[in-house]
């Protein structure tokens, strides 16, 4: 077996902050897959309140109950702000896939732009809808 020496290198980049340093676009990455399933559990949600609606009054009542409740105002407030976060970071991605914006300064830049973007869409739609 071959003898590889360390040294005193770390051996996972998950030691933050003592080796690795957490960049913005690897959050912005991660960030874009949390959403997309997200938005999954909030779009079953929708689909059990129209079929608690098409079941009957008790368990529409069920399921309207739990999404007006503040869980259920807090997890579609969250699946607005994840719309448009998850849009926002695929606009990013074809902007990319056009070979444009790929340097560092820009890529972050385009973080920025998605992550303000997304609180920015999110407050006008809670507020004009």
């Amino acid at each position: 077996m071959a003898d590889v020496n360390r040294g005193n290198r770390p051996l996972s980049p998950f030691m933050l902050g003592k080796y690795y340093k957490l960049q913005l676009t690897s959050v912005t990455s991660i960030l874009t897959r949390i959403t997309g399933n997200a938005l999954i559990v909030a779009g079953l949600m929708v689909v059990w309140w129209f079929a608690a609606a098409a079941s009957g009054p008790d368990a529409f009542r069920i399921a309207d109950d739990v999404l007006r409740s503040w869980f259920g105002d807090l997890v579609l407030f969250l699946s607005v702000w994840a719309l448009w976060y998850h849009t926002f970071a695929g606009i990013r991605h074809l902007i990319w896939d056009q070979g444009w914006m790929l340097e560092i300064e820009n890529a972050e830049r385009l973080g920025w732009a998605v992550i303000g973007g997304s609180v920015v869409f999110t407050l006008l739609t809670i507020l004009v809808v």
